[in-house]
């Protein structure tokens, strides 16, 4: 077998077996395929594609690159949740613990955030004390005990998607689906979960822009989980305005706890109950969807989400009087509150552009080796569809100077745009796949 034969029949727009596929990844892995020769066949994939037989194989093969974790030993069926990114989401800081309190098994390997996205992990690590440096018999023995835990990404699985990713990185390859669906699968079902349910947004703030290639993308990661024998679903969310109000770690992490107490925003408060409607079915602890919102509803006005929270940070080393005083967390010294500069509805914010003055600010990264300021971001007062006076409450800027804050005020209040004409609040779920 050689790799230019390989090349060449992608190119040609041919379809690779499992056994080629495994050749190419393993040797890859292995340095005995040079870069030039695995970008030249990334951009033959780029332009031509990969049917879902193909993308299964690759998912599996670049699995069995590394190591996988086995969570046989815990009963029942194992649940997790991905989201493809976004400003302001929270989602995984409530929607697992919720999910937890109703009955289900959560072993959750999170990422940190780079860009204008943020990261679960740097989001619970403005939690005093909070650990996710477990090891995989601390995150079993913690996913048997309180049925919930939440750990960063391990070097050890999936070696072959790093060294995959960097080389499209640098090729403009990067957007192929077959390649973005091959790698986000692959890490969760090294993961070992059993069921996986998706939230693919798309819009100004999201990874996938378009709605149709965000279409493309779920329905190829759902394809290649089932194939791979898990149970999938997938989400299509709207990310053209923020989810919730706040975008900043300790910021959301504060959100995250007013919603598991009932009293969250709607958006956010609805997401969570769609996505863990649907992973309480896929674990067989409903019978429909809709009975698992239900079930999920009475755990927030009981209570019971909240606890599991305070729960789960102390399990993993945290103050969980957090919960109970928001003040714990870390604080902004600067708070700068924007006014509405005009009459009129909210008919668009620019999502994307709130996300990069909140990374600006220090809420996230431009590379991975940038320091995360757990105080600083935004929150907002008002969204797509709210009619504002002038100088009503907009925004807020949370920094750590004047002078940060100054910069992020003149250009927040920019995307932002009014109309005098009443606008409906879009529809936040699509589509379930």
């Amino acid at each position: 077998m050689r790799v230019y034969d390989l090349i060449w029949k992608k190119r040609e727009g041919g379809e690779l077996t499992r056994e080629e596929l495994e050749f190419l990844i393993s040797r890859f892995v292995n340095g005995e395929i040079p870069d030039y020769q695995m970008s030249a066949w990334c951009m033959a994939v780029f332009f031509k594609g990969m049917t879902f037989e193909e993308c299964t194989a690759l998912t599996l093969a670049m699995i069995d690159s590394g190591q996988k974790i086995d969570l046989s030993s815990i009963p029942g069926l194992k649940v997790d949740k991905h989201s493809t990114g976004g400003v302001g989401d929270k989602t995984s800081l409530v929607l697992l613990p919720l999910v937890a309190a109703a009955g289900g098994t959560v072993a959750k390997m999170s990422g940190r955030g780079l860009g204008h996205t943020g990261g679960t992990i740097d989001k619970l690590e403005s939690i005093p004390g909070f650990r996710t440096d477990l090891s995989q018999n601390e995150f079993i023995k913690q996913v048997s005990q309180i049925g919930i835990a939440i750990m960063g990404q391990t070097k050890a699985l999936v070696p072959a998607d790093k060294k995959l990713y960097a080389l499209r990185d640098l090729t403009a390859t990067v957007e192929s689906i077959p390649l973005i669906a091959s790698s986000i699968v692959s890490k969760k079902l090294a993961a070992g979960t059993d069921a996986i349910v998706l939230d693919v947004k798309y819009g100004d703030g999201a990874f996938m822009h378009d709605f149709e290639n965000a279409l493309d993308l779920a329905r190829t990661m759902v394809e290649i989980g089932n194939r791979a024998g898990r149970r999938f679903k997938a989400v299509l969310s709207d990310m053209n305005q923020p989810l919730g109000l706040a975008i900043g770690n300790s910021l959301e992490i504060a959100e995250a706890i007013t919603t598991l107490k009932g009293e969250g925003p709607p958006d956010l408060t609805k997401l969570c109950l769609t996505l863990g409607g649907l992973m309480l079915f896929l674990a067989g602890l409903s019978d429909t969807p809709e009975s698992g919102e239900e079930m999920l509803s009475e755990k927030l006005s009981s209570g019971a989400a909240f606890a599991k929270f305070k729960e789960l940070i102390e399990a993993q080393g945290g103050n969980p009087k957090v919960g109970d005083d928001l003040n714990l967390l870390p604080k902004a010294p600067v708070i700068r509150k924007i006014m509405a500069p005009c009459d009129g509805w909210i008919e668009r914010i620019n999502c994307r552009t709130l996300g990069i003055i909140a990374m600006e600010l220090g809420a996230g990264r431009n590379r991975l080796e940038d320091i995360i300021k757990p105080e600083v971001g935004l929150r907002l007062h008002a969204k797509v569809g709210d009619y504002l006076k002038k100088g009503a409450l907009l925004a807020e800027v949370h920094a750590l100077k004047d002078s940060d804050a100054e910069m992020a005020s003149l250009q927040l209040v920019d995307c932002f745009h009014f109309t005098l004409e009443p606008v409906d609040r879009p529809a936040l779920v699509k589509v379930i796949i």
